[in-house]
């Protein structure tokens, strides 16, 4: 889809500074949500979790159809329909947060409110209106401009108008200084710790339901590495902006290969190794146009011999 930015629209700076603030809202609401959503059986053994949520629909249910889908095909196979329930909402976090395809994921995020509302809404307890809340919230990021400001979004449009690499570098000079005061303040709180503990220092206020993740030493230091990387590659180094990818996309292999077991490496859950996921896509998505910035600066130094 093209990038979330509307230059030509009447959109204020300051209005569309405000409409990227509801997309990290939103984000950072799918990246808090993520971390219960717990591999390898998703609550099914024990009726709890993702699996308790889901058979709402069958329990308590809101569009009769929908249940009968639910209670059919859904609860039979909920394995495989919970590990696409965790890639949905991890894409959705990331891809708002990093403001990368903002459009495509606000619709997606539409069709995932909706599903939420159509399992849980009439379940005991449950606010009907923070579903259609998310539903508006995100049919609002569908037809605004809100990747103008602090997206990658924005680095596609510039780079459009001969604009890229200085866009690149200042997305990933942003990103690399909220990963590297994520990453110091995780080492903080972790510094007590077993270095190595499978459960890390959270990230965060879970009375406020807002988290960047947990992380143990090792995690935060990677998170350290992460950031160092990044900002290296916003000041023109391609090969850095890669190898902040890989590094951040092994982190976050990692976390959902041993969340399933009992020991890991990095303390973390599936908010931190979607944290992880921002740096990588941020830094792939930058690292094209720090390419052609290299290309450029080196045909204006040939043409000046």
């Amino acid at each position: 889809m093209a990038p979330a930015v509307d230059s030509s629209s009447s959109v204020t700076r300051g209005g569309a500074a405000a409409l990227a603030g509801l997309r990290v809202l939103a984000g950072l609401l799918w990246l808090y949500n993520v971390a219960w959503k717990q591999p390898p059986d998703f609550g099914e053994s024990s009726g709890s979790g993702l699996y308790g949520y889901t058979s709402g629909a069958v329990d308590y249910p809101v569009f009769p159809p929908y249940s009968w889908v639910v209670e059919q095909v859904v609860l039979p196979n909920f394995t495989a329909f919970g590990w696409m329930v965790l890639v949905v909402e991890t894409g959705l976090a990331v891809l708002l947060l990093t403001g990368t395809q903002v459009r495509l994921a606000a619709l997606v995020g539409v069709g995932q409110s909706l599903a939420i509302g159509l399992s849980v809404a009439q379940t005991p307890g449950e606010w009907p209106w923070a579903y259609w809340m998310m539903i508006g919230i995100h049919v609002v990021l569908l037809f605004t401009p809100s990747g103008r400001v602090a997206a990658v979004d924005s680095v596609r449009a510039e780079a459009a108008d001969g604009r890229g690499p200085a866009a690149a570098r200042r997305v990933l000079l942003g990103w690399g200084v909220l990963i590297a005061v994520s990453g110091v303040v995780a080492l903080v709180l972790a510094a007590n710790d077993d270095p190595l503990t499978s459960t890390g220092s959270q990230l965060g206020g879970p009375d406020l339901s807002v988290s960047l993740g947990s992380y143990n030493v090792l995690g935060a230091a990677l998170l350290v590495v992460v950031a160092a990387l990044m900002l290296a590659a916003s000041r023109g180094q391609r090969a850095a902006a890669l190898a902040a990818a890989v590094v951040a996309g092994l982190a976050a292999v990692s976390l959902w290969v041993q969340l399933s077991r009992t020991d890991v490496w990095l303390g973390g859950s599936n908010t931190s190794a979607a944290f992880f996921c921002c740096a990588a896509v941020v830094s792939v998505a930058t690292a094209g146009q720090l390419s052609q910035q290299s290309t450029v600066e080196g045909a204006t130094r040939h043409g000046a011999a």
